[in-house]
């Protein structure tokens, strides 16, 4: 099931679920807790499967690997707008989870200026915890895109565009 996950291919993956009714949805695949979601949420060309296993009946969408990732952290993170819409989508996944360490998926798109990402989060209408002002390391989103926009582009264009969302308090 992995291999179909990881090729995106949901023909294969639903003939797989199929086959097996009983196989573990939430099953880590790695010994590092990484499930088929979290593996569908690592890459764009995966999102068509994201589908599929969030239909299934006993899935966990907010499972957390051993390094306390839930598979929305990775959209978010490696900035996969289909896989970001895709979770958006559902309501069950908790968007603001933190990691372990204390860090957001919104936080690691805005610093790393994953600026598609952020335009459908803020379109979804979905909660965005911009998180604590200062604490650039792991929870303020805005803090992060600014301390990082002198190093790469993209970092000016998510701190204009979470300002200029009417829901956020710039503080």
């Amino acid at each position: 099931m992995l291999a179909a996950v990881e090729n995106g291919d949901v023909e294969e993956l639903a003939e797989l679920m199929r086959q097996d009714p009983g196989f573990r949805v939430n099953m880590g695949q790695d010994g590092n807790g990484w499930t088929l979601l979290h593996y569908a949420c690592r890459e764009n060309s995966r999102s068509a499967v994201i589908p599929l296993l969030l239909a299934h009946p006993d899935i966990n969408v907010n499972l957390k690997n051993q390094s306390g990732h839930a598979p929305c952290y990775y959209a978010g993170f490696y900035g996969h707008t289909s896989c970001v819409r895709e979770m958006l989508g559902d309501s069950r996944v908790k968007v603001n989870e933190p990691t372990n360490s204390g860090s957001t998926s919104l936080h690691r798109a805005a610093r790393w200026g994953r600026l598609d990402a952020i335009k459908w989060w803020i379109a979804s209408g979905r909660e965005m915890d911009l998180g604590a002002p200062g604490d650039i390391d792991k929870t303020d989103a805005i803090g992060a895109a600014r301390q990082f926009i002198a190093c790469e582009c993209g970092r000016k264009e998510v701190v204009l565009l979470l300002l200029a969302d009417p829901r956020i308090d710039p503080g």
